[in-house]
């Protein structure tokens, strides 16, 4: 089964894993040793984030390593992205509004204190 990026990351516990990996690959029993939950729990996250795309396992010798795959999360961006758009266009539509409200006050100030 091919998850998406979302899934991966919607959990904060595959989220600290990917943070953990980011920058150095880890032994399984690495990344299970910093969570207070079952290794089986961590197996299954794991699992989780190698369908996703996000981690990639490596048996080497006895042991299995972790290696992130990050590039994947270029998908979450480019969703973000098309909202952050549309976002700063209405604060930018706000702040005009706020100037001009802000610029009639003082403009109908003046003319009452006259």
């Amino acid at each position: 089964m091919r998850r998406d990026v979302f899934q991966g990351i919607a959990d904060p516990t595959r989220r600290e894993i990917l943070n953990m990996i980011a920058h150095k690959s880890l032994n399984v029993n690495s990344v299970a040793s910093n969570f207070d939950v079952s290794r089986t729990a961590i197996y299954k996250h794991l699992k989780i984030l190698s369908e996703c795309g996000l981690v990639v396992i490596q048996q080497q010798g006895r042991e299995r390593f972790c290696e992130a795959r990050l590039d994947r999360l270029s998908e979450v961006s480019d969703w973000v992205e098309q909202y952050r758009e549309v976002w700063t266009k209405r604060l930018d539509n706000l702040e005009d509004y706020l100037k001009e409200l802000q610029s009639n006050k003082k403009k109908h100030g003046r003319k009452k204190t006259r």
